[in-house]
């Protein structure tokens, strides 16, 4: 997975990643990260098969997200991160 952070916004690249794999990385990531990261932009593609992109939108499930986005670009989903929001 390649990960990177702009401000309060991750991007999580899980191109090339088996299904099992990704959702773990996913899920080992977002209880990992600081409380102040917002957003998680998840670049899962579609273009070489549905698999990966039907596990974050359907199956991917943590505490943290509030909700997730789909994106009019089919190839990535952002999920709303709940986290301290009083600072």
């Amino acid at each position: 997975m390649i990960v990177t952070k702009d401000g309060n916004t991750i991007t999580a690249d899980i191109h090339e990643m088996r299904v099992a794999e990704a959702k773990k990385a996913l899920e080992r990531f977002i209880s990992s990260a600081d409380k102040n990261v917002t957003e998680i932009m998840v670049i899962h593609g579609y273009s070489g098969g549905q698999a990966l992109k039907n596990m974050v939108r359907n199956k991917l499930s943590h505490p943290r997200i509030e909700r997730k986005i789909l994106s009019m670009n089919h190839g990535e989903t952002t999920l709303l991160i709940k986290g301290d929001r009083s600072r």
